[in-house]
């Protein structure tokens, strides 16, 4: 099994000592040597309760340290005499005495191309490293697109032994969760790099030490997703579940991206968000009638050689609305104009809603309202107009929270959701309080939906309130479920489940 190898970075030694001990999720621990003012190798291992690796890395090759290669030499092996279990050194440095000296044995021979894309000579590289002898021949790329983490499959198939294979950045995220699927002895973890994860989260959001090279992987796919709370959600199912299965984020550049990445690494199911859930509708060989009515989907699972698309999102977003506001034969607005629009719309019509939908691009509203016999118009919903309001935009979304789709003097209707759900509580969401609206936020809806997707893939229903805290938790909120129930307001209509008639 993979392990965890966490480093720590400081400008001084009591600091980089203090970090150094405080990583106990770790198995073992990189020292950074580069950028201390106070260089002591000594100092560094002293103490010390775990394995380490020391490295010491110049700014030629992404690290801090402007000495020369000589004293760089001398750091090295003095950690090594002083009983440290690896040092890191890097392939372009002329360090082949130390290999000789060491046999091999110790050495953590690195390369780290911070040029976007995959280098040419990639397995020549890696075929090369490990002739050198090295213990461990770590290569660390920078993929632009998930398609990137492709090639390291092939490198850990061409060469033997001990294997550390990384890309950086958000799309390599599933080369440091699926570690053992990439062939690597262990992951970085910490903030040192692009994409880097910290040790608590590989632990406690993907479940690290319980993956293999076998595990079934589910992911999200979208762009961006660096706030993304499904794999939380999900890995906190799957784990109640008793299911050997990792969902990661899958940060694409477009839908043929993440078709090659999923074909590569065999993932089974993924969860759709925008800008993808139109596009990939049209890559998918069924469909259940919701989603075709709709034109996107938010969930593929694997069917023989193409994928099965559904949408969650309709039954997701009506779930949590019916229990506060009834929408037959209202007036209701829907903010946005892709793929979550065409689920709301749907649902909404489906209720007896009367839909419009308003978007910046007029032709494209007008087409999502084609979908239920509405109208399509311009941006902003007018006052007066709506007795239900739908944001379906990312609009007020983290770290973005002060916008907000429609201005608090347009908020005259009586119900308003959101579907942003980062943070809980969005400018719209409070202004339409404030204008005594009703409210409901997005993270009700997205349980709902995450529940229906896992169920979809597994043929099991997990939790609706497990999924729900560890969204909560993931967001550093307390699941104490004061923030996801918010009652209708005077001035929302009650609806008749909620009312008890």
């Amino acid at each position: 099994m993979p392990l965890i190898c966490e480093t720590v970075t400081a400008n001084d030694l009591t600091t980089l000592r203090a970090r150094r001990d405080g990583c106990r999720a770790a198995d073992l621990v990189e020292l950074r040597l580069d950028g201390l003012v106070d260089l002591d190798v000594g100092g560094a291992l002293a103490g010390r309760r775990q394995p380490v690796i020391v490295t010491c890395r110049p700014q030629w090759e992404g690290g801090r340290f402007d000495g020369s290669e000589e004293e760089r030499r001398r750091f090295l092996r003095a950690a090594l005499d002083a009983g440290a279990e690896y040092v890191d050194v890097e392939w372009r440095s002329d360090f082949s005495e130390l290999l000789d000296v060491r046999r091999g044995r110790g050495i953590v021979l690195s390369t780290h191309d911070f040029k976007a894309g995959v280098p040419s000579d990639l397995e020549a590289r890696v075929a090369a490293m490990r002739a050198t002898g090295a213990e461990i021949v770590k290569v660390a790329i920078t993929a632009s697109r998930l398609a990137d983490c492709v090639p390291l499959l092939d490198c850990r198939r061409v060469v033997d032994g001990p294997l550390v294979l990384v890309a950086m950045g958000r799309a390599g995220i599933p080369t440091r969760v699926l570690a053992a699927r990439f062939g690597s002895c262990w992951m970085y973890a910490g903030d040192a790099a692009p994409g880097q994860l910290s040790a608590e989260r590989l632990l406690n959001d993907f479940r690290f030490r319980s993956l293999t090279g076998d595990s079934a992987v589910y992911g999200v796919t979208g762009r961006p997703l660096e706030h993304t709370l499904s794999p939380a959600m999900h890995n906190a199912a799957f784990a109640s579940l008793a299911l050997e299965a990792a969902y990661v984020p899958l940060e694409a550049a477009d839908a043929d991206d993440f078709m090659k990445f999923a074909a590569a690494v065999g993932v089974v199911g993924a969860s759709i968000t925008a800008p993808f859930k139109e596009e990939l509708f049209r890559r998918v060989v069924t469909w259940d009638p919701e989603s075709r009515r709709a034109g996107a989907i938010n969930t593929v699972r694997r069917h023989g050689e193409g994928w099965a698309g559904t949408n969650t999102d309709i039954a997701g977003f009506l779930a949590p609305l019916r229990r506060r506001f009834d929408v037959s034969n209202t007036r209701c607005a829907i903010v946005g104009a892709g793929g979550a629009a065409r689920a709301v719309a749907i649902a909404l019509a489906t209720e007896g809603g009367h839909v419009t939908v308003h978007a910046r691009d007029v032709q494209k509203a007008e087409t999502v309202a084609a979908l239920v016999g509405g109208r399509g118009l311009a941006l902003p919903p007018p006052p007066g107009s709506w007795d239900l309001l739908v944001n379906a935009t990312p609009v007020g979304t983290f770290p973005r929270v002060e916008e907000t789709p429609v201005a608090a003097h347009l908020l005259t209707g009586g119900f308003v959701c959101d579907l942003v759900y980062n943070p809980l509580d969005t400018r719209l969401l409070t202004e339409a309080r404030a204008a005594g609206c009703g409210t409901l936020g997005g993270l009700e809806m997205l349980v709902a939906q995450a529940v229906l997707q896992c169920e979809w893939w597994t043929g099991q229903r997990p939790s609706a309130t497990l999924l729900g805290e560890a969204a909560l938790g993931a967001l550093g909120v307390p699941p104490n479920g004061s923030h996801t129930s918010i009652d209708a307001c005077p001035r929302g209509r009650v609806s008749r489940e909620a009312s008890g008639s």
